[in-house]
């Protein structure tokens, strides 16, 4: 099986463990099937990896783009 790695904390492990996030033309969304087309990056269930990937700019550069707010609020949404 495919292994990922956390952005956040490096924590590696298989692709359905950890959930996926992708840059499309309509922003940052939350993947959970791991198929839609972009610019991915994955992060672990760890609540203290997702406050600091949405609180942080700490996921530009992996996904190659800015944050906006309307991105952040997704993702805040999808919080475990």
């Amino acid at each position: 099986t495919p292994t990922r790695t956390c952005v956040v904390c490096g924590e590696k492990g298989n692709k359905r463990a950890l959930t996926r996030l992708v840059r499309t033309e309509s922003g940052v969304l939350v993947d959970p099937g791991g198929k839609i087309d972009g610019r991915g990056a994955y992060l672990c269930d760890k609540r203290s990896c997702w406050e600091r990937a949405v609180n942080t700019n700490l996921l530009n550069k992996p996904l190659r783009t800015i944050i906006t707010a309307e991105d952040r609020e997704r993702l805040q949404q999808a919080m475990p």
